[in-house]
């Protein structure tokens, strides 16, 4: 008896006219799509995509594909929020299969749930399809984890901005910096003198190691390793930019060990990369 081959796809649910998927595209590499993901991409006849999303994922777009950019970068013309929400809307109620891509995981500081509540107040069906956070992946690809035994196990994600572009009020930085041993911060590089300034102010040590992975998981992919109280000097004098996934902690000098795309390019790793950072501190809190 012959098994017929079958499609990686059998079986995932079908967009379906009408219906808008809000779509996590991950940190950068496309491979790191979920098969949810490209089944959409290959099914949708308008695709409304943002800034982080690497263009290569397009690529499973069918021919007649519309494609919309709808990107928002800090400090450069930008669609308003509630514009792109209703062009979700609006197309939807034109019977058009919507798929809505966004970097990282729709709902990690990506605004998928006020786009999601405009949805639910025009009666559009809607799917969530999850994706790789930048705070999770990003970190992966430079080799710096989120969590290990030896240093922590918690962590505290945040976003460096709120919706005025200025560093959140609403941040309770003596927590933070109390109570979460590795702090992953998004869209923190433009205020980094200022974040870095309220958590040595609420007791974080100037030398914790801090990393910043500017494009995380894509081919310009950088990685600035400093620490806290010099960080803002030297992301200041390295030239690089935003998009920047910057992570404060212990977990930072893993890289040492971790940096697997470096050790292709040639970078000896060391197997206790605390064995050479005198007077590290390495408590799981």
């Amino acid at each position: 008896m012959s098994i017929q081959p079958q499609s990686p796809f059998d079986g995932l649910p079908d967009l379906e006219p009408g219906h808008v998927w809000l779509i996590g595209a991950g940190p950068g590499d496309p491979g790191l799509m979920s098969m949810l993901a490209v089944k959409a991409l290959m099914q949708a006849d308008v695709i409304v995509y943002d800034a982080l999303v690497d263009e290569t994922c397009l690529k499973w777009a069918k021919a007649d594909a519309d494609l919309f950019f709808a990107g928002k970068r800090g400090g450069k013309p930008s669609p308003k929020q509630r514009d792109i929400s209703l062009k979700l809307v609006e197309v939807a109620r034109a019977g058009k299969r919507v798929a809505r891509l966004k970097g990282g995981d729709p709902f990690v500081f990506g605004r998928g749930g006020e786009e999601a509540l405009t949805l639910v107040e025009h009666a559009v069906a809607f799917r969530i399809v999850p994706g790789i956070t930048a705070g999770v992946g990003g970190l992966a690809y430079a080799g710096i984890p989120v969590t290990h035994r030896e240093t922590n196990h918690s962590v505290t994600f945040l976003t460096g901005h709120d919706s005025s572009g200025l560093v959140p009020d609403r941040i309770d930085w003596q927590a933070v910096a109390k109570g979460s041993p590795v702090v992953v911060m998004y869209m923190a590089m433009k205020h980094i003198d200022t974040i870095s300034a309220r958590l040595i102010a609420a007791g974080r040590r100037p030398e914790e190691p801090m990393a910043f992975v500017c494009n995380a998981a894509t081919a310009r992919q950088a990685v600035l390793e400093t620490t806290l109280g010099k960080a803002s000097a030297d992301i200041a004098a390295s030239g690089l930019e935003p998009p920047a996934i910057v992570v404060l902690g212990e977990v930072v000098r893993l890289r040492a060990g971790l940096d697997w795309l470096g050790a292709k390019a040639g970078r000896t790793l060391v197997a206790d990369p605390f064995a050479s950072a005198a007077g590290a501190h390495r408590t799981a809190v």
